[in-house]
């Protein structure tokens, strides 16, 4: 019994740290329409400038905030490659994910860099005092639910003001944005550095959660979050059921940021699920793969049905 529960919570830390990151691609994938390849570079961006900062002494608390500004800088500077040197957005995504990778290794010094006997969000004296200790294996998960719901809310509220409009215009229609009066350039780039500061700050917390940045974290980190947002969206789609009397009755919304981090933590319960049947963990990219490459499959033909029946 203590094993399952072992594996629910390791699911529910990981899935939530992996909803921070899918609300970025969130933004770049559905709202953008912009297919930003840079987030597997601002992922172990996050981490390194995180392990390093923790190394010097800075607060733990404070690396979350400089790591979220981190990531936004790389995210606009990917913005201004598409943007102003008219670069197609898939190679801004590849020059920065590839720039990125290079700076990541400068900044941290080396490919893996431990921070397990350091002071974290989750690990310090504080924690150790006033959690009762009976308590102390799910402070990790309470905080992580608490940060996952803050930025939610944040994106949330965003995405209702005039600059979310905007940018939720330029996904749909740049032309509107135009006739606005509007640079939908300008608009680009401040989803592209939200985007990736929310990636930055995953992969902050990531480092803190796991005790050390390893350069190959960000690998894969695109195909998650697309697999996160996809699992969610389509899942919870507002769909009409019908009644006895043959009506039909709208069924329950979900908000889009709601439905991405709950699909994240389905996604890291196939992943969980996937090892426990036997497969070996050094697989977890394999596993990622086809699990990505299911649930395409799956979406398309769903996607299908829907126009045939149309």
């Amino acid at each position: 019994m203590s094993a399952i529960i072992s594996i629910i919570l390791g699911v529910l830390e990981e899935g939530l740290v992996y909803a921070i990151m899918a609300m970025g691609v969130y933004i770049t994938y559905k709202i953008l329409d912009f297919p930003d390849l840079s987030v597997d570079g601002t992922f172990p961006l996050g981490s390194a400038v995180t392990a390093v900062l923790i190394i010097a002494g800075v607060n733990p608390v404070l690396t979350l905030f400089i790591s979220f500004l981190i990531g936004a800088c790389a995210g606009m500077l990917t913005g201004l490659i598409h943007v102003k040197l008219k670069v197609r957005d898939l190679l801004s995504g590849i020059i920065m994910m590839t720039a990125l990778y290079s700076l990541n290794l400068r900044i941290a010094g080396k490919a893996n860099l431990p921070i397990f006997s350091q002071d974290t969000i989750f690990k310090n004296a504080f924690f150790k005092t006033v959690v009762p200790k009976v308590l102390q294996p799910y402070t990790m998960l309470v905080l992580l639910l608490i940060i996952a719901v803050i930025m939610k809310l944040l994106l949330d509220g965003y995405l209702k003001t005039k600059s979310g409009y905007l940018l939720r215009a330029v996904g749909d229609n740049e032309v509107l944005v135009t006739a606005l009066a509007k640079d939908k350039g300008t608009v680009k780039i401040i989803g592209l550095a939200i985007a990736n500061a929310f990636v930055a700050l995953a992969g902050s917390i990531y480092a803190q959660k796991s005790g050390f940045f390893e350069i190959s974290t960000g690998t894969g980190t695109i195909v998650i979050g697309l697999a996160s947002v996809i699992i969610g969206t389509n899942l919870f789609k507002r769909k009409p059921f019908i009644k006895a009397n043959g009506l039909f009755k709208k069924g329950i919304t979900v908000k889009a940021t709601t439905a991405v981090v709950i699909g994240a933590i389905l996604y890291k319960a196939c992943v969980a699920v996937a090892i426990a049947a036997g497969m070996e963990a050094s697989d977890l990219k394999l596993i990622t793969a086809l699990l990505f490459l299911i649930i395409l499959v799956v979406s398309n033909g769903r996607k299908r049905r829907v126009r045939a029946g149309d």
